[in-house]
Formats: C-alpha cells, structure tokens, sequence
C-alpha cells in the first residue's frame, strides 16, 4: 500500500493502546484496576443529557454555523470573561469537537515547516505529535519534579530561537498534576512579548485545580492578543463522548480556524452543543462536588504510594493524575526501566498504569523513572488497587 510520507510523522495516545491492552486481559477474564486512562468515571450530570435529549427532540439535528451556535459561543464568552478577566466576544470562540482539534488546527494555521514549537515534557504526546505532523520542529521544555512538576522557565527560555514560533502551556498538568505559578506565567509572557510569539494554553483542567485559584496566562498584559485559550466540557462536566471543545483566540485568526472546520467535519454537532450550553450556564453542584472527591482521592491515593518502599510521590496541584518517582522500585524488582515495571504491574498485579515512556522521549539528562496513575476511579478502587501495588512490590520476578 502506498501511502502519503507524512504519516511517518504522526504519533498516538498510548492511553488508549493500554485500554486495549486492558480490555484485552478483561475479555480473557482478568480483574484489572485501571489507573490507565484520563477520563472522568462520573456520569455526565442528567440536566444536560436531558438538554442534548430536548435538542435532538426539537430537531436541532442540522448543521450548525462552523464556528459553533451563538447561544454557546455567548456563554462560553461570558464564562471566559468572567474566569479570566479578559473581555471576550462570541466572534473570538470556535466551537469544536474535542479539544484535540484545537491544537491541530492551531499548529496548522500558525506553524510553517521549519518553524520551532516548544512543548512541555513530559506532557501530552498530541502535542508533539501534530507538530511533527505540520513540519513543524518540536522542542521540548522539561517539567521537573525538583520544581513541583511546574515548566522551568530559564530552561524554555534556552530554547527559545528566531525559528521558535509557539510555545505550548498546560497548566493543570497532564500527566504531572504540577500547576504553574504566578512567577511563571509572568517570565513567559515576558517572553513571548520579548520575541513576538504565539501561546497556546491547554486549560483543559483548569476547574480542577486544589491548590490556589487557577491562573491562565491570557490575563496579563499584552497576552490576550498572542494567546490561544484551550478549554473544553470533557473533563470538567465528564462529557469526554460527547465530544465538545473550544478555542478563544483574535477574532482573525478564529476565521480561519472556523474554515479550516468548514473543509473537516462542516460543524460540530449541532444537539451536543446544546448540551453544552446547558452545562455551562445550568447548576454547578455537580463540578464541585466532583472536585471535591478528585480531593479527597488524591490524598488517598498519594499518602498509599508513599507508603511503598520504593515510591515517591509528590502531592499534585490539579487535575487527577499523579506521577510517583519509582526510580526505586525499579532498581528493586530489578527492572530495567519504567515502561518494564508498568508491564510488570499490569501482568502480576493486574494494575494498570502509564509509564514515562508515554508522555514523550526523556529531557536530556533525565535518569528517573516515573509512572502516571489516574485516580479517575472510585476510592475502593484506589484502595484495593494499592493493596496489589505492594504485594507485588514486594516480590523479586
């Protein structure tokens, strides 16, 4: 088969090449506890399934404009006003399906072939991989556990080149759960003021956030006109199927990301942004309590990692990930690095994990070893899920 080059550059999400593996071993009729994937085990709240069931029912099962309806793009600009600070009109959102078609359509309206895009690393493997799809030059900018998992900015700033066009943010972190500081939004804006550069900041977690109040980079001076806002409703109202997104970004660029949806998929769906609608503007009991047990199951989960020889886990600022150093542990089992102790834990104590390996090629340097556990999952899970860690922590293979 003869197919295009360019596909050579394309990358994945083993998340979900370890769901399959998971779901493989379940078929086969093995109890495993997945840690493995980010996604919300909270149903979607019934006031917005009841609100994409009115849509469909009212016929909005039509094309919608290519940027999204504009009751949506309104309340996503009053939400966007009012939680960054920053004045935003329905003609600076694009609507998409997921937040994934956000990166891709920004690197591609933004970067030509040779042009430098630095990304956190570790950090989500999109990001790297549709770089690399755009021509683009990937360069990655280490996230360090002697920093809380936040970007070293002095490191970033040595990255930074004439070819250097964007730079990607995350913050809450995946897969770290590290948070970036006031002291570091600041030295990036001064930055990316310095030497005429695009932003792109993942906010997908930003209502996820147990340590402080969540800071978007867009807020400071200057920065709202050379930032693109990423946020989305999968992780914060546990839609992930439902598929919906959105970008804030300068009213010129928004046309041409809405016409870059207009050549892909026409629009997003039309009901499931009603559904949307309704869980922006609707109750918000349902995040909060959410977060709340995100919490406590951090705790949980982070006090029952420290407690295995050979485990060191820092306490995650937000999201629902955390990223034990198992260095150790490694050395211990007598494994050979990370990705062989997710192997190991998967087949002998039927827990799964990601491994470092995951999240991107080691910084230069880098000799620790880490896993990412999600604590997506229910507190019995965790608990029995850290009983099976230590016994087979405990076994020489």
């Amino acid at each position: 088969m003869k197919l295009a080059s360019r596909l050579s550059n394309l990358g994945t999400e083993n998340a979900f090449e370890v769901l399959n593996e998971v779901n493989r071993l379940k078929a086969a009729g093995r109890d495993i506890i997945s840690f493995a994937i980010g996604e919300p085990d909270f149903d979607t709240p019934d006031n917005v399934k009841q609100a994409g069931i009115r849509a469909i029912k009212d016929n909005f099962t039509h094309y919608s404009p290519s940027a999204g309806i504009l009751p949506l793009r309104e309340a996503i600009a009053r939400h966007i006003a009012n939680t960054r600070a920053i004045q935003v009109t329905p003609d600076e959102v694009v609507v998409t399906p997921g937040g994934k078609p956000i990166i891709y359509y920004i690197l591609h309206a933004l970067v030509n072939p040779g042009d430098e895009v630095i990304y956190p690393n570790p950090g989500f493997p999109i990001y790297e991989s549709v770089i690399r799809f755009t021509g683009g030059i990937p360069v990655p900018a280490p996230i360090l556990e002697e920093r809380d998992f936040s970007l070293d900015t002095r490191e970033l700033e040595k990255r930074i080149t004439p070819r250097t066009k964007l730079i990607i943010l995350n913050s809450p972190h995946n897969p770290t759960g590290g948070m970036l500081t006031p002291q570091d939004l600041k030295h990036i804006a001064e930055l990316a003021c310095r030497h005429d550069l695009w932003i792109l900041s993942d906010e997908i977690y930003s209502r996820i956030a147990y340590a402080g109040s969540f800071a978007s980079i867009s807020s400071l001076p200057g920065m709202q006109a050379r930032t693109i806002i990423l946020d989305g409703f999968s992780k914060t109202y546990a839609m992930t199927g439902w598929r919906l997104g959105y970008g804030i970004m300068p009213q010129e660029l928004a046309v041409h990301i809405a016409r870059l949806i207009t050549n892909c998929e026409s629009c997003t769906n039309t009901f499931v942004q009603y559904g949307g609608l309704e869980a922006l503007t609707g109750p918000q009991a349902f995040v909060e309590g959410m977060v709340a047990e995100f919490k406590a199951r951090r705790d949980l989960i982070v006090a029952g990692l420290n407690s295995i020889p050979g485990v060191s886990c820092k306490v995650p600022k937000g999201a629902f990930y955390v990223f034990p150093n198992v260095t150790e542990a490694c050395k211990k089992l007598r494994l050979a690095d990370g990705k062989a102790l997710q192997q190991y834990l998967l087949h002998t104590a039927s827990v799964a994990a990601l491994p470092r390996s995951a999240f991107g090629e080691r910084n230069t340097g880098e000799t620790q070893e880490y896993l990412r556990f999600s604590y997506a999952t229910s507190r019995e899970n965790i608990v029995k899920g850290l009983e099976r860690i230590a016994q087979a922590m405990a076994l020489i293979p």
